[in-house]
């Protein structure tokens, strides 16, 4: 899912989503998130659900891995694409894939639960990010972990382009809200700086990284 419009995901469906994807070649970049590859690279590979996996590329980073992971997103044109991108890779990293489409605003986890969670840049408004996070956090197996990337909100009153819905955005205890006390550590929750390129311009922006343990 993407984050440069002015309504929420949850008022965004399939449609909307499809349309996004069909109106270039590739949206992203094809290369796997860089806080995905900083927190994770060093987790022995086990089963991941990838939330939002768009094109792909955080899915068939981990897939190469070793990782055994379920990519979910809405949009079926993102999910066709990405398929087309792992067909470019061995059989046994495909293999190591499984794509799913679902609307992650009326969805649950499958069973049984994951070593590793992740979810990039999911900009909802909190009623339903409080209710995905929980999901989420339960879909993480013991010893497991959930990481966690979105845009910080000081991108906002910065002058990042970003729409301008300062409920979409949201610091680390939004997401720590739905980890059970005494189940988890929280390893990492910070403001990450880094750089973004936006119709042509660089901008210093913030990314919020959540990565929690899940107690064994």
């Amino acid at each position: 899912m993407t984050h440069e419009h002015e309504a929420s995901p949850e008022e965004m469906g399939e449609d909307f989503w499809n349309e996004r994807y069909r109106s270039k070649d590739r949206i992203w970049s094809g290369e796997p998130n860089r806080h995905l590859v900083a927190e994770v690279s060093g987790l022995a590979p086990g089963r991941a659900l990838d939330v939002g996996s768009g094109e792909g590329a955080d899915a068939l980073w981990l897939a190469e891995r070793g990782w055994r992971v379920t990519a979910v997103d809405i949009s079926s044109v993102a999910l066709d694409r990405a398929e087309a991108h792992a067909r470019e890779r061995s059989a046994q990293v495909r293999e190591r894939v499984t794509w799913l489409r679902a609307d992650v605003t009326r969805w649950s986890p499958p069973e049984p639960p994951f070593d590793l969670v992740t979810a990039q840049f999911m900009h909802m408004f909190p009623n339903p990010r409080a209710r995905l996070f929980a999901d989420l956090a339960a879909a993480v197996a013991p010893g497991g972990e959930l990481l966690v990337v979105a845009h910080h909100p000081s991108d906002v009153t910065a002058g990042v382009p970003r729409p301008p819905i300062p409920e979409l955005f949201y610091e680390g205890d939004a997401v720590t809200a739905a980890l059970t006390e005494g189940e988890w550590d929280v390893l990492v929750d910070e403001a990450r700086p880094g750089e973004q390129t936006l119709d042509d311009v660089t901008y210093t922006v913030h990314d919020l990284v959540v990565r929690a343990r899940r107690s064994g």
